[in-house]
């Protein structure tokens, strides 16, 4: 029964939206060019659940390119309206559009001179009079049996918001670039953002060695390092090949005097090798499509060494 119940819900609300879609009007067509337009920020408004879809659409609308933040409708007559000017558009919420609160703002908002739009499902209330632009968010009912508590009206309200941001987005050819620069430390702004030059190894953490070195030299420098490799290179920088440990330990058991051996016989010649200024999820994609199960990559700039990325460090980075 209860699943029934959910299901019930849910197709409703979906019908709602569907309905909310075939009823977009020349209004909507007018908030996304007020928003183009835009030379200050959005303000979005409400009280209760139309407060917190205001505060939602806020973080939406910034996060995609428009500059916006929540107005609480009762700091705003405290202080808060110093906060809003001309230059801006003010978004409120309401579905009934009879919230004292709100209706309070609007003659010291026009005192202010931005423009006023209302998201709500009654156009003719007496917040929807006295805004510039209306926004119908009206349902025929609620998805609560007893047609109360706002749920199918609130489902409405938060959508035409997504749709809103969105068209203006689109309409801005916001990019993925563009989102990732403001979401730096998310995932996705990550995988966006963060090149090999970011993650790999240097300096002291780069196990660096000539062709003519010992093996067991080589063993030590890569311990010093701590790193998983060699690169062997010429006086130039330039990369010869790269020793790992798989390859040393193969050494020892296919030599008869391993500790004799030279870098250059131990080496693999032609390794895999990725740029510094390669983004570092294109990186881990090449770890992970390579043929053979590899841990390490020298990183080349100008076809010289530069650092050595590890599997390991790019795991840890929180692009997955």
């Amino acid at each position: 029964m209860s699943i029934e119940i959910g299901r019930e819900v849910l197709r409703h609300e979906a019908a709602a939206l569907l309905h909310l879609a075939d009823q977009l009007d020349d209004a909507f067509r007018q908030a996304v060019d007020w928003l183009l337009a835009l030379r200050g920020r959005v303000a979005t408004c409400g009280l209760g659940k139309s407060g917190h879809i205001a505060r939602k659409t806020a973080g939406t609308l910034a996060s995609t390119g428009t500059p916006a933040f929540f107005l609480h409708a009762v700091e705003a007559v405290h202080g808060d309206l110093g906060m809003v000017t001309a230059d801006d558009v003010v978004l409120m919420y309401s579905h009934s559009g009879e919230s004292d609160e709100l209706a309070r703002l609007f003659p010291a908002l026009r005192a202010i001179g931005p423009r006023i739009a209302l998201v709500t499902g009654r156009p003719d209330s007496t917040c929807g009079r006295m805004a510039d632009l209306v926004l119908n968010t009206h349902v025929r009912e609620e998805a609560c049996p007893h047609n109360l508590a706002p749920t199918t009206s609130a489902t409405a309200m938060l959508a035409l918001s997504d749709a809103l941001a969105l068209a203006v987005m689109r309409r801005r050819n916001f990019t993925r670039e563009d989102y990732a620069r403001f979401h730096p430390s998310g995932a996705l702004g990550k995988r966006l953002l963060l090149r090999v030059a970011d993650v790999m190894r240097t300096g002291p953490d780069l196990a660096l060695v000539g062709p003519d070195e010992p093996i067991l030299e080589v063993m030590r420098r890569i311990t010093s390092a701590g790193a998983g490799g060699a690169c062997v290179v010429d006086a130039q920088g330039g990369l010869l090949g790269f020793i790992s440990d798989g390859d040393l330990r193969r050494a020892f058991l296919r030599l008869e005097r391993p500790l004799e051996a030279s870098a250059w016989e131990l080496m693999t010649r032609n390794p895999t090798t990725v740029e510094a200024e390669m983004l570092a999820a294109d990186a881990l994609e090449m770890f992970q499509s390579h043929p053979r199960k590899i841990g390490d990559m020298p990183v080349l700039e100008g076809g010289r060494v530069v650092g050595l990325l590890l599997l390991k460090d790019l795991l840890r980075s929180g692009i997955v």
